[in-house]
């Protein structure tokens, strides 16, 4: 089976109602975004950050994936794919996808302040009080601003292997993520969906470009992908 690579953003789970950071009514309305996105600003403001991430968190559980979601899922049939998100919901799992790498972090876990490695499924409200057995207090594992991207060495493998990348609902200017693009030395064919996509000539790689929505781009490429022989 050929390697597919997914590069997937906020544009993708925005179809199932999750505010994207870019729309002007989006999720960090009301808020510096280093006030609820950075380390700095949770050590000045623990319960504003905790809040805020325990609001994305219950919008999580009144969601669901969309038609992009489960294309990639019957995509499975056809190719080897993982799928490197910048999304911290968990919208590519619940719709079946096997393979999926999360660069900034899951909303849906947590972990503890004094051992990172120490990391918990939480779907629940998360407080100043909330500890694990240790008896450490917890934050949200989600990537901030500031922080590294543990997730970006195995993410830059994957894609200096594919085939085929497919970029979904991403603005491509959020860096270290954009840069991905950059290891497709021996790539194909890479397919760029996006309502407003951006301009790909700066990266110096023949990108097919599908101004539309995820849902619709990714049911045009399904039928094109699925025409590519051998698999």
């Amino acid at each position: 089976m050929k390697k597919l690579v997914v590069l997937s953003g906020a544009g993708i789970s925005a179809e199932s109602g999750i505010k994207t950071f870019r729309d002007a009514d989006g999720l960090w309305e009301g808020h510096d975004v280093m006030e609820v996105a950075s380390y700095d600003g949770f050590v000045k403001n623990k319960e504003l950050v905790l809040d805020f991430y325990n609001q994305r968190r219950r919008q999580l559980h009144e969601v669901n994936p969309n038609r992009a979601h489960e294309i990639l899922v019957d995509l499975e049939r056809f190719f080897n794919i993982t799928i490197i998100t910048q999304n911290v919901d968990d919208l590519h799992e619940r719709a079946g996808s096997s393979n999926v790498i999360h660069l900034h972090g899951e909303l849906f876990k947590v972990r503890s302040l004094e051992d990172e490695t120490l990391i918990y499924d939480w779907k629940k409200d998360l407080t100043i009080d909330s500890r694990n057995e240790k008896g450490h207090s917890l934050r949200p594992h989600i990537v901030w601003f500031g922080e590294q991207v543990p997730e970006m060495e195995r993410a830059i493998k994957e894609v200096a292997q594919a085939d085929i990348i497919l970029i979904i609902g991403t603005s491509l200017q959020v860096y270290p993520a954009a840069g991905l693009i950059d290891y497709a030395d021996y790539t194909k064919e890479i397919y760029y969906i996006d309502q407003n996509p951006a301009d790909t000539r700066f990266f110096n790689k023949s990108i097919k470009t599908i101004a539309n929505k995820a849902t619709i781009g990714m049911q045009s490429v399904f039928d094109e992908l699925t025409q590519l022989k051998p698999f």
